[in-house]
């Protein structure tokens, strides 16, 4: 369209021109034959590629000069032509081809006019068939080869982009082969280094990760394996020492079986009894403690009162904190809502406490259960008048066989009475119940150990 609005302007005036030089009249309704001739003459010197209609004032087709003859219109619509001459060819208008019916050309238009009375017109059509058929030819070769220049220009710049890409893709993914075969070699520390984003990115990402991970889980089992080892060394060691003294009363009655006197007997014999009951108590709760630990056993929760539950097992130790003259005093609420928790577990909790309590605690002491209602829960707090727990232990005082740096009667105490298993199971048995235990302690006026169960809150 562009070519086309340029081909107009520049030969707007063409027309014109043929009226002013040849000057064509009109004899009987047809132009004259020299008239003829003349623009004939005219065209060839002007431009041989254009096509000349005379025209009479109602847009018919009186003579033409066109290549072969080929004209199918008999007219042409006269509205192009008179927007042309109003504009003075300066807009770009399309006129009738008399030679393709239906197809729009540029032209160029003049009125003849005789003693200033117009006879017709002098109607140019500036691009021939044949000139457009070559102008397509030579745009159609121009399109090639500029499609040709273009192809190997696209070729050759994605040539250079996907080697670009590859390079860029190949060095990160190298880098995360290097880093990676660093960490397979004992470098636990490689990563591999994440500038931007992307797919390889991610995948350094990832493998970041997967690394942290997997350091994690080492250094987990690094301190487990260190855990084991305790566990095997203070185990063989609280083992080692009932089996020794069983063994060696039972080698003693044996070795005087005729000269061993009743009461030395009786006396050898209790003490195998209570080293015996001393070996199962170890082995059940380093069983429990296990199970606990592999997560083996699941709380079978149930509604109960705790306050019931609390002054069974202070009758049960009545007879046992007796013997050292320690008061057990259960400080009960009124009224207390059922808690939802595992009874037997709750239980087991409840008597390694005091039992912990009535150990460490002198004679004549004081042991207090208390019971209240915070918000949605119920919180019980053991309290004794005991030694008390220095303050940089008890961060470690419910790990596995943790004995105090105190003083030297609680480690007499702890070796001679303690499997050292009691507060981690207790624990461990209030962590499945999704709680905690609490401690405070104070040196020389006693600690205290608190708990809190969930209220039941019913179906």
């Amino acid at each position: 369209m562009y070519s086309r609005e340029k081909n107009q302007r520049l030969n707007a005036a063409v027309a014109e021109h043929i009226v002013k030089e040849v000057k064509p009249t009109i004899v009987d309704g047809q132009f004259r034959e020299e008239d003829m001739d003349d623009i004939m003459h005219s065209m060839m010197v002007l431009n041989p590629s254009i096509e000349v209609y005379l025209l009479d004032n109602e847009g018919t087709i009186l003579n033409y000069v066109a290549p072969y003859k080929k004209v199918k219109l008999e007219s042409v619509d006269l509205s192009p032509i008179n927007k042309f001459l109003e504009n003075n060819g300066q807009e770009f208008v399309l006129g009738d081809d008399p030679r393709n019916p239906g197809v729009t050309k540029e032209f160029s238009v003049a009125p003849i006019l005789e003693e200033d009375r117009q006879n017709g017109f002098v109607y140019v059509i500036l691009a021939s068939e044949e000139y457009d058929n070559t102008h397509k030819t030579l745009i159609d070769n121009f399109l090639m080869r500029l499609g040709g220049k273009t192809m190997i220009l696209t070729l050759l710049a994605a040539m250079f982009i996907g080697l670009l890409v590859i390079w860029l893709i190949t060095r990160n993914i190298q880098q995360i082969i290097e880093t990676v075969r660093s960490f397979q070699s004992g470098n636990l520390q490689a990563r591999v280094p994440v500038r931007s984003k992307g797919e390889i990115s991610q995948l350094g990402t990832s493998f970041n990760e997967m690394a942290d991970t997997i350091v994690q889980n080492l250094e987990k089992m690094k301190a487990t394996e260190n855990l084991r080892r305790e566990l095997i060394a203070n185990v063989s060691h609280d083992l080692r020492t009932p089996i020794a003294i069983i063994h060696g009363y039972v080698e003693t009655m044996i070795m005087k079986a005729d000269s061993l006197e009743e009461a030395d007997r009786k006396k050898y014999m209790s003490t195998i009894l209570e080293s015996t009951d001393k070996l199962k108590k170890l082995v059940a709760d380093l069983f429990e403690l296990s199970k606990l630990e592999a997560k083996e056993i699941e709380p079978q929760k149930e509604p109960f009162f705790i306050t019931e539950l609390i002054q069974d097992i202070s009758q049960k130790h009545k007879l046992m904190a007796g013997k050292k003259s320690i008061t057990i005093v259960p400080v009960i609420s009124k009224d207390l809502p059922m808690v939802h928790a595992d009874v037997s577990l709750i239980e087991r909790v409840l008597q390694n406490l005091i039992d912990n309590a009535i150990k460490f605690t002198e004679d004549g002491g004081i042991i207090t259960i208390e019971t209240h209602r915070a918000a949605d829960k119920v919180e019980v707090k053991i309290s004794d008048t005991g030694e008390g727990i220095p303050e940089e232990e008890i961060p470690y005082i419910f790990d596995r066989y943790h004995t105090l740096s105190g003083g030297a009667k609680n480690k007499k105490l702890l070796n001679k009475v303690s499997t050292g298993l009691g507060l981690a199971i207790v624990k461990k048995i209030l962590e499945i119940h999704n709680t905690t235990i609490n401690l405070t302690s104070k040196l020389n006026k006693g600690s205290s150990f608190y708990f809190s169960l969930p209220l039941y809150q019913g179906k």
